[in-house]
């Protein structure tokens, strides 16, 4: 787990108290109103909203509401247009202007910049549009498998290196639906601390016990697996009907590579099945885009389940299972995901299946392998120059995610809204989607980004990282030929 500076970890436990003991002081006030005025119109019912969420929500995201859901009004390029907003006092909510700001995009998912228009992707996916339409109206099952539907399942299996593929209209669904059809009760799912939501919730709605390993510690997996197995189901000790092992191929909120071939090799030694999410690493890092796999010299062979979505690198939206014949085979007779929800949308499955001849070579040119080189020069230079400036950058190397860490409840909005008057749009994230101490800002580099955009984003950031205090790391002492301390 992350180390948190000490006097970092005080100001901020302080902050957040203080915004806590303020609140609960006027949630006291604001119930003694409603007594004395008789306001509660609730008649007996019970308050719909409750808890620590409803809280937080009140006395510290609306605080900073400006922060999020900011409109677009433009393609999500390297560069966007971002509307105004305004707060009207009157209904204590955010109003849209007609007015908007130019802003270097520094939080999208555009990896390979496919989500602008493409010179060999946006006129297929228009032809598609003509052809089919924007819908099915149908499910898969019923009227909305369409050709190509197909060949993007042939498509996506052949690209990832598995004998079967099968495509959903949602990323996150593809957890959440996927994993309570894999496992029941009676199984075991082991879990990286730190996997995504959809992960979370998959699990949960399988039925399966759930176990959860430290993060991207394979020796920890180990213990738990070992302890696990000897221990049998609970009350009956019975043993396992299943285990699967679930891990993600970049860690969306740390920017960190899963330590793939040592966590394959304990699932091997133990016999469990592995569950890789590739969300934010397939198209975006390997030597021919195919995610973490290739990039760690990792067979698919010994990947069982191989899941990604298509709304980072290939610009589109949904997402996808690959595995073998057997299990897709019988994924699409029992998913909910494919019995009963919409098909993926005809143009969205053509710009994946266009996306990927680019990246592949096969459009006729070298602009894929272009934009592989380009995003990874331009994730590294970024991160190795964030570093230099004093920031507290997590993740690896080859990465295109790069968490900033924020930790102040105060310097969260600050940050964000200092970028913002600079043109920088940058997304912070915090408390549910991060532990509550964990507050960061999470940078998206694409191979759109010119070098001239990456040295324009690196001085805002700078300077407003000066401004608002979050330069935890100090640089180096420059050290002398003879080893001393230079002195500036």
């Amino acid at each position: 787990m992350m180390k948190i500076p000490y006097t970092t970890s005080l100001t901020t436990l302080f902050s957040y108290g203080l915004l806590f003991a303020f609140g609960k002081l006027r949630d006291l006030f604001r119930k003694f109103f409603e007594w004395w005025k008789d306001t509660n119109n609730l008649h007996g019912y019970a308050p719909i909203c409750l808890g620590i969420e409803d809280f937080y929500v009140r006395r510290v995201y609306l605080r900073a509401q400006d922060c999020f859901n900011r409109p677009i009004a433009s393609a999500p390029d390297s560069w966007i247009d971002v509307v105004d907003r305004y707060y009207d006092d009157t209904i204590k909510t955010l109003k849209r202007t007609t007015n908007t700001s130019k802003c270097l995009n520094l939080g999208s998912y555009n990896y390979l910049g496919f989500a602008a228009s493409d010179e060999y992707c946006t006129p297929r996916a228009v032809e598609s549009l003509k052809k089919f339409s924007p819908s099915t109206c149908s499910t898969r099952v019923d009227g909305g498998t369409t050709t190509l539907h197909v060949e993007l399942e042939d498509c996506v299996a052949k690209f990832v290196g598995k004998p079967a593929a099968m495509v959903t209209g949602m990323g996150y669904v593809t957890n959440s639906a996927i994993l309570p059809v894999l496992i029941r009760k009676g199984g075991l799912i082991i879990s990286d601390s730190l996997n995504h939501n959809s992960i979370v919730n998959g699990a949960r709605g399988s039925g399966a016990v759930v176990r959860v390993f430290e993060h991207n510690t394979p020796s920890h997996l180990e213990e738990v697996l070992r302890e696990q197995i000897a221990l049998g189901q609970p009350r009956t000790r019975r043993p396992w009907k299943k285990i699967i092992v679930v891990v993600e191929g970049i860690y969306s909120m740390e920017g960190e590579l899963c330590k793939l071939p040592e966590i394959i090799q304990v699932c091997k030694k133990y016999r469990a099945y592995t569950y890789l999410d590739e969300a934010h690493s397939i198209g975006a890092v390997g030597k021919s885009g195919r995610g973490v796999c290739e990039l760690l010299g990792v067979d698919t062979a010994d990947i069982d389940i191989m899941m990604g979505t298509f709304s980072k690198s290939f610009g589109s939206c949904g997402g996808y299972i690959a595995a073998s014949k057997e299990v897709i085979e019988y994924l699409k007779f029992s998913c909910p995901a494919h019995l009963y929800a919409t098909a993926i949308s005809p143009p969205a499955a053509q710009q994946i299946i266009s996306s990927i001849r680019v990246i592949l070579g096969e459009d006729g040119s070298s602009r894929g392998a272009q934009k592989l080189a380009s995003i990874r020069e331009n994730s590294n230079f970024f991160r190795s120059e964030l570093q230099k400036m004093g920031f507290e950058v997590l993740g690896d190397f080859d990465s295109p995610v790069m968490p900033i860490m924020l930790y102040n409840p105060s310097k969260i909005p600050a940050f964000s809204r200092e970028c913002l008057k600079r043109n920088v749009a940058v997304v912070i994230v915090a408390f549910p989607a991060t532990p509550l101490l964990l507050a960061r800002a999470r940078i998206c580099i694409s191979a759109s980004h010119t070098r001239e955009d990456l040295l324009k984003a690196l001085e805002v950031i700078s300077e407003v990282g000066d401004l608002v205090g979050v330069k935890y790391l100090l640089a180096e002492p420059k050290k002398r030929e003879d080893g001393r301390v230079k002195l500036e």
